[in-house]
């Protein structure tokens, strides 16, 4: 689709530009604008809408498996998978009564456009990218006009709609935190590259309510809530996080994310496929929500250097050893290889290996290091598919040009959990399109990335 702008180009993309608040977004980041949003097209679109709903089922069932692993109601690997590498006292925290229900309320999939639809491949519980979707979608929602003023841009009969409401990413966020007093977002130093973006989601939602704090503040009082802006595998360096848990295990805090490893695992993905648990999974999600999961989660295994039996061979590879990976040819290795989680490269681009994208020798060392480190870090092995070409465009300023550009889009949707118990409710707020050049292999935020939000 191509939009039909009353301004040019240019206009648009100087607006853009010029409308960056003053303390950026990103700490020292930068990327291409677009003078468009990103289209999706109908059929899309809302199916994204839609996925909000069944990836909530799917993490009300996976915190269901974990409980029911601990109680020997469900196989006892289970838990014992999701909890290596985790120190005592937060697993104990995680089997915590207090926490017993809680899952995430913010819900990120990363997705993956392909020739064949489209893939997820992981769900993030702790996401940057709110502020960034929030100021995008305020910012491409609404175009200045001659007398100053700005309104929805309309493009031949209709006007221009952006995927969640110019204000959808900020009501959504807000929504999260029902009627506590004071919301504290909670950022750690390990996550400061994100801190501009949480200071201006902050400071549009109303900074007397919302506040931004770092990893020594612990002025909390009864009845405000915690955003929890650091990893679990980061708590050592994260003071307060020892006085937020027991505040809210106490009920006299609300926290989201809880403090629950087992939302910040990859191998959840190898879990929906495992052959074992495919009862549970069919009574938990329905035929309907778990047919569609499998349609766009690739398969996915836990590399577990566990000796299996010599006739039996791990599903879908016939390898009868993970070792044998290492001997798989080039073409053979359309495969991911990436750290599960509870780690520092469990995050962005680290730790992920794609196999026919590495020499021999690099490829059999990230086996070996999989292999070795399985019972402190343990990684998952994932199908890749490889992403189509899209058509996106930026504006060289340079140039004073709008540049076409083919290459591989992530989106990014953002569902936003408000309301108790099965009550709750997951809201789209917005979608984060990062369209990198096509010859880049695996898709993830850069300079040369062209980021925007997404319309239908």
């Amino acid at each position: 689709m191509a939009w039909n702008f009353v301004n040019s180009p240019a206009d648009q993309a100087k607006f853009i530009r010029d409308s960056i608040p003053v303390g950026g977004l990103f700490a020292g980041l930068e990327w291409k604008i677009s003078p468009t949003p990103f289209p999706l097209g109908e059929a899309l679109a809302k199916e994204i809408e839609s996925l909000g709903r069944v990836l909530l089922q799917f993490y009300r069932a996976t915190n269901l498996l974990y409980r029911k692993s601990v109680e020997g109601k469900q196989p006892e690997w289970v838990a014992r998978w999701l909890d290596l590498g985790k120190p005592a006292d937060l697993i104990a925290r995680q089997r915590s009564i207090a926490f017993k229900n809680d899952v995430p309320r913010v819900i990120r999939p990363d997705i993956l456009l392909t020739e064949n639809g489209f893939s997820i491949t992981e769900l993030d519980s702790v996401p940057g990218g709110i502020g960034l979707t929030g100021w995008l979608n305020q910012t491409y929602g609404r175009w200045p006009m001659a007398d100053g003023q700005s309104k929805q841009l309309e493009t031949g009969n209709s006007k221009l709609e952006i995927l969640g409401g110019a204000d959808g990413m900020l009501r959504g966020f807000e929504s999260i935190f029902g009627d506590a007093k004071q919301v504290h977002l909670v950022v750690s130093e390990e996550a400061a590259t994100y801190r501009p973006e949480m200071q201006w989601l902050a400071n549009q939602i109303g900074n007397s309510k919302f506040k931004i704090q770092n990893s020594k503040f612990e002025d909390f009082a009864e009845g405000d809530a915690v955003y929890r802006f650091f990893e679990l595998f980061d708590l050592p360096n994260v003071a307060n996080a020892k006085k937020i848990f027991e505040l809210a295990a106490e009920m006299k805090i609300r926290l989201t994310p809880p403090p629950k490893p087992v939302f910040e695992e990859k191998m959840l993905f190898a879990l929906l496929w495992n052959r074992n648990l495919q009862n549970f999974w069919r009574q938990e999600l329905g035929e309907g929500f778990l047919a569609r999961l499998k349609k766009i989660i690739p398969y996915t295994w836990l590399v577990d250097p566990a000796p299996l039996p010599p006739h039996a061979a791990i599903p879908e590879l016939n390898l009868t050893d993970w070792s044998q990976l290492k001997t798989m040819s080039q073409k053979e290795r359309d495969l991911i290889l990436k750290v599960s989680g509870f780690s520092e490269n469990a995050w962005g681009a680290r730790g992920v290996f794609l196999g026919s994208d590495l020499s021999a020798a690099d490829w059999s060392a990230a086996v070996d290091a999989a292999l070795r480190n399985f019972e402190t870090s343990p990684s998952v092995l994932q199908r890749f598919h490889k992403p189509s070409l899209v058509d996106a465009r930026w504006f060289d300023f340079t140039k004073n040009e709008v540049v076409p550009m083919k290459g591989r889009a992530r989106l990014c949707p953002y569902y936003f959990v408000s309301g108790e118990g099965d009550a709750a409710r997951p809201a789209l707020g917005g979608v984060l399109a990062t369209i990198v050049p096509a010859d880049k292999k695996i898709v993830h935020g850069m300079s040369d990335a062209v980021v925007a939000p997404c319309a239908p």
